[in-house]
């Protein structure tokens, strides 16, 4: 986690994501990117080529860029190296592109969730980017002032598919010197006596070194459900999942629990990709 992207608009939830990754930052002896993406309206968009309304353009860009600067000499930001960024491009394709081209570690995202019809045919940016991103995705939903993460709860089916991106997961947990609290959720659809259920568990855990860590089975009437419910009943300080990357016509039908604890989960999500 040396390198960490931070995307802002400006707002207040922003800001929350900005102060979390400053303490991981810290914490690492990292930086952090600072990225805003200037979404000009179309007929904006096209004036930069044509030539059209280009003072009002520079008025966009130079508002950003002093939005920026003011940002850059915030105190949360002290002893840590910070570069910015700003482009003329939609936001999530922005993120995407200067993830890559920076070779991040990290994306620290601010998110207020989504709900109803835009949740279901829009999204937001951050539960795109969850979808999309090959690296891991902290998203922050409301101002959690120290972020100690002492009790990490990553919950999956512990298929093999998940051992590549679930050293990711370990790292995360140990360097942050958390406990991990790995659950599988049983739902009536799926459901595991528990004597099997653990038998998974502990087969796919004697792979890894976990500093610490527990093994929990919980029952709830779906999944999502239950992740919410056991971080909940324990306390928890992060959720963790991993997600598929499914898009188009699957993700319509199948859903991403990954996304949906975006929009729903009020702790701090964070993804790792398939």
């Amino acid at each position: 986690m040396k390198k960490i992207l931070v995307p802002t608009d400006f707002s207040d939830h922003a800001y929350y994501a900005l102060k979390v990754a400053s303490q991981i930052a810290k914490k690492n002896g990292g930086e952090i990117i600072l990225l805003h993406m200037l979404e000009l309206p179309h007929q904006a968009g096209d004036a930069i080529g044509s030539g059209h309304d280009l003072p009002e353009i520079m008025l966009f860009k130079n508002s950003a860029i002093n939005k920026l600067e003011d940002l850059m000499d915030d105190a949360t930001l002290d002893g840590i190296q910070v570069s910015e960024i700003i482009q003329f491009e939609l936001a999530f394709d922005g993120i995407m592109k200067v993830s890559a081209k920076n070779d991040v570690d990290l994306i620290v995202m601010g998110s207020h969730g989504a709900s109803g019809f835009k949740e279901m045919f829009i999204g937001s940016n951050a539960e795109k980017v969850v979808r999309n991103s090959d690296v891991p995705v902290l998203i922050i939903k409301k101002d959690v002032g120290q972020f100690n993460v002492d009790k990490f709860v990553f919950a999956s089916d512990f298929t093999d598919e998940i051992k590549k991106p679930f050293n990711k997961v370990v790292d995360f947990a140990n360097k942050f010197g958390a406990e991990l609290e790995l659950v599988m959720i049983n739902t009536p659809s799926s459901f595991k006596p528990t004597r099997l259920a653990q038998e998974i568990m502990d087969k796919f855990v004697a792979n890894f070194t976990i500093n610490k860590f527990t093994t929990n089975i919980y029952n709830d009437v779906n999944i999502e459900t239950g992740i919410l419910n056991f971080s909940n009943h324990i306390n928890a300080d992060l959720i963790g999942v991993c997600t598929h990357g499914r898009k188009g016509i699957a993700h319509f039908f199948n859903g991403s629990i990954s996304e949906d604890l975006v929009n729903h989960a009020l702790r701090p999500v964070v993804t790792f990709k398939i």
